[in-house]
């Protein structure tokens, strides 16, 4: 794991901050599409060594084999890295930095024999954030990130409330190096601090902006992408916090001024369009203020991309899909932040038609998000999709069917399912003409939900099945002997929340509409409502008491008791609250 004489980090190790990037300096980078749900994979691209060499392989087994066997490998491993760590000669610097790679790779599998150590380990590596050679720099930034969930547990005492501070100010220190290795370690290794931290960070957060905005205008391109994302994160990690004129004086003037330098067409904007995004979800009505100039050019460039789509010599520029997807969910980020507040920007647009074009359009990534936007919008403007509502609806419904090709594209028949459910709970009956359209493609993915189909697909569809239930409970009720048994099932596994408040009520919509028709599924239905842990609304409670106590009085001549005697008492012991 020691650098190789030949290993070309070695050559860049020199305060190289200053001189601009090549084109081949600046890697390939992949938008992730908005998506509506918990996400089943996760992205694992936190690895501060970038090439595929021995150093990197035998860190990533060393990561593999500290897993499988946690801390038994300690006692083998630990004398040697202590060895290298306490030698302090220059000569041996690689040998110091590989013992600390090592401990950066095995924190995840051997964290219960290092953590009686870690406040001792990390004292250690907190000085290395200064050290004189800049790959013990960055290495020491990246090894700190590997601790962040334990460092901020500490935070509950006063010891490592100091030592996060610490930490915090180190890292930001790094931020601003003259490395650019360091700046790019420092600046990841702050942004998953800032994940694990949250609204750990709002008391720092004038001095997180001030060196944030100071490396965003000392950064090359490369590297302001970085700067992007841990800024996009911060929003993320303490929201409403951020919404104090202070704050955005030090924050909006440098992002808006690189916002109007740079052209429609540069691939620069798209990390400042996601950390936008974030910002504006964060600020919520406080983004009001810059919500103009950025919606507009959202559509202008919605509207080029699709123009190159057909005429790239008229248009000027190849058509590159990615610019769409970004100013979708950017303008997801706005509907969601400004909530009823974008109301008056749709209505002075042509997004409709803009939107209704990217639901129809070929590429997969680009229905993602034009349906995540469309759902969006459904919660708080959807007296502007009226006029295509049919349009959106068919394409949303053809998003659903074919359950054997569902997974191929996952993600967007999930964000189309939401949709959905989005527009059902606002235009009610007016979507009876494709409710059971939709039913019957809902059903098989429901049914096929032991197949290894994504779980948030499996939860949308239960959660659109019980809305649609509850607009137009006179259509879907007649069917239910269908599907009910899969959809409870799937209804028990979704947490509270109120999307699960609107699914509820269409059971009971349904079941008033048709209580024979949920006999021979009560069982599934009992532990569907068992499965709740508190119901906030005190009228779906009173709903689902007057059903209960329907079926009490349904099962006459000691029926009903024998029922409640065969339920799992843990079943049992939350019906009782219902008084049956």
């Amino acid at each position: 794991m020691v650098y190789a004489d030949d290993d070309e980090s070695l050559l860049e190790a020199e305060e190289d901050g200053s001189l601009p990037d090549r084109d081949q300096d600046i890697k390939p980078r992949f938008h992730s599409s908005r998506f509506h749900g918990s996400e089943d994979g996760e992205d694992d691209d936190e690895d501060i060594v970038n090439v595929w060499n021995l150093r990197k392989c035998s860190a990533a087994a060393l990561d593999i084999l500290s897993n499988v066997f946690g801390d038994d490998i300690l006692p083998t491993l630990m004398p040697v890295v202590q060895a290298k760590l306490s030698c302090s000669n220059d000569e041996v610097w690689k040998e110091r930095e590989a013992a600390v790679l090592v401990l950066g790779a095995i924190a995840e599998g051997c964290i219960n024999g290092l953590f009686p150590h870690l406040s001792e380990i990390i004292s250690f590596l907190i000085p290395l954030l200064d050290d004189k050679f800049p790959l013990i720099r960055s290495i020491s930034c990246w090894t700190l990130s590997r601790f962040s969930k334990y460092i901020v547990q500490g935070t509950d005492h006063q010891d490592g409330r100091e030592q996060f501070n610490k930490i915090l100010m180190g890292l930001l220190r790094r931020v601003l190096d003259d490395n650019k290795r360091v700046q790019e370690a420092a600046c990841s290794a702050f942004a998953t601090l800032e994940e694990e931290a949250a609204e750990e960070l709002a008391p720092c957060l004038e001095i997180i902006l001030q060196h944030l905005m100071c490396a965003f205008g000392k950064y090359q391109r490369r590297n302001l992408r970085i700067v992007y994302d841990a800024i996009g994160t911060l929003a993320d990690a303490v929201g409403g916090e951020l919404n104090q004129p202070k704050y955005l004086e030090i924050l909006m003037p440098p992002l808006i001024g690189k916002w109007e330098q740079l052209p429609n067409s540069d691939k620069d904007l798209f990390p400042l369009l996601e950390c936008f995004t974030s910002i504006a979800q964060a600020l919520g009505t406080g983004f009001a203020q810059f919500a103009q100039p950025v919606f507009q050019r959202c559509i202008t460039i919605i509207q080029s991309q699709l123009l190159a789509k057909v005429d790239p010599v008229k248009a000027g520029f190849q058509y590159d899909r990615e610019f769409i997807v970004c100013c979708l969910d950017l303008l997801s980020g706005l509907a969601e932040g400004l909530g009823s507040g974008v109301e008056s920007l749709v209505s002075q647009s042509n997004l409709r038609d803009l939107l209704l074009q990217c639901c129809l359009d070929d590429a997969p990534d680009v229905r993602q998000s034009a349906f995540a936007l469309l759902g969006d919008l459904a919660r708080v403007c959807p007296v502007h999709l009226r006029p295509r509502l049919v349009e959106f609806l068919d394409a949303a419904t053809k998003q659903l069917q074919n359950t054997s090709k569902l997974k191929e594209t996952i993600s967007v028949a999930n964000n189309a399912c939401w949709a959905i459910g989005e527009l059902a709970i606002k235009v009610q009956k007016e979507i009876s003409p494709v409710v059971l359209t939709v039913v019957s493609c809902l059903v098989p993915i429901l049914q096929h939900a032991e197949k290894g189909l994504n779980k948030s697909l499996i939860e949308n569809s239960a959660i659109t099945l019980g809305r649609l239930a509850w607009v137009c409970p006179e259509l879907v009720s007649p069917h239910m002997e269908h599907f009910l048994q899969t959809w409870c099932f799937a209804l028990s596994m979704i947490r509270d929340d109120i999307e699960k408040e609107d699914a509820f009520r269409g059971l009971c919509a349904m079941v008033k509409a048709n209580p024979s028709g949920a006999l021979n599924s009560l069982v599934f239905m009992c532990k569907a409502i068992a499965s709740w842990h508190e119901i906030r609304s005190e009228d779906l409670r009173n709903e689902i008491c007057l059903v209960l106590q329907g079926y009490k009085q349904m099962l006459k001549d000691g029926a009903w008791e024998q029922f409640m005697s065969a339920l799992e008492p843990s079943v049992k012991d939350k019906l009782s609250m219902y008084q049956v």
